[in-house]
């Protein structure tokens, strides 16, 4: 294989959800980089690499991921030109990213860059299982059935973005990045009777996870990393309850392998 931009999902968090797939890439892989806020901390996506695959190791690239545009550019561009060299030495690179490249992903910015400067880069993606699906599960929240639909948001500029989905009352919604906004996300919920069953995921597979209804954990602001689910309102006798009772926090999940520092 030549070279190549790859963008690895690796899940939510926990490093049981790594894909098989995701751990054969990583491994074959010339160079993998990972996102940080700073050359000396240790990313999330890094720590669950660390802990599936102890034997790969993990380049890092700092982003400015929540300061201001300016620097946010120069932190990208600063880490295309790193790829671009190594593509240049004819690498196979990987990059890893938390759930999958394809949705919400710091990668396909990169990848953007990257090609602008490298226009004949190949650049392929392997998929991760989503915070979504972790919560879902670890609920029991069938999401949806038959000819439900589904909305997948970003609150991160408020819970105005609930507006849309919420005339659609026959779908499932999927909030991401609400989490300073989550008191204001409930309170939508609760104004058009969609609070009911309505659940949260915070710093899913990570330290200080915490699973539960959104209602009682909705006192005040949550992780940056937190979704929250609300299931489709459905008829008394199809609606799925959960297999159990969302628990206020659960443990992290038993490492696999090495265990890095959050």
């Amino acid at each position: 294989m030549g070279p190549a931009l790859v963008g690895v999902g690796v899940g939510p968090g926990d490093p049981g959800l790594l894909t098989l797939k995701a751990v054969s890439v990583l491994r074959g892989a010339d160079r993998v980089f990972g996102p940080t806020m700073a050359v000396d901390a240790v990313g999330r996506a890094e720590s669950i690499v660390r802990q599936a695959a102890p034997d790969v190791a993990v380049e890092r690239l700092v982003f400015a991921i929540v300061e201001g545009d300016e620097a946010r550019r120069a932190a990208h561009d600063l880490a295309a030109e790193r790829v671009a060299a190594c593509l240049d030495a004819g690498e196979r690179v990987a990059f890893v990213t938390l759930g999958d490249p394809n949705i919400y992903s710091t990668f396909h910015h990169l990848a953007a860059r990257v090609v602008a400067r490298r226009p004949e880069t190949t650049v392929e993606t392997v998929p991760g299982i989503c915070a979504f699906q972790d919560l879902a599960s670890r609920s029991g929240m069938v999401l949806v059935d038959g000819v439900e639909r589904l909305h997948l948001i970003s609150a991160v500029d408020g819970p105005e973005a609930l507006d849309v989905p919420l005339a659609d009352p026959d779908a499932a919604i999927v909030v991401y990045k609400g989490g300073r906004h989550l008191p204001a996300v409930a309170g939508r919920l609760r104004a058009a009777q969609r609070l009911d069953g309505a659940v949260v995921g915070e710093l899913l597979g990570l330290p200080g996870e915490r699973v539960g209804l959104l209602e009682p954990a909705a006192t005040g602001p949550a992780a940056y990393l937190a979704t929250v689910l609300v299931p489709p309102q459905r008829p008394a006798e199809d609606a799925t309850a959960p297999s159990r009772a969302p628990l206020s926090q659960d443990p992290p999940p038993s490492p696999v392998g090495e265990r890095g520092r959050p």
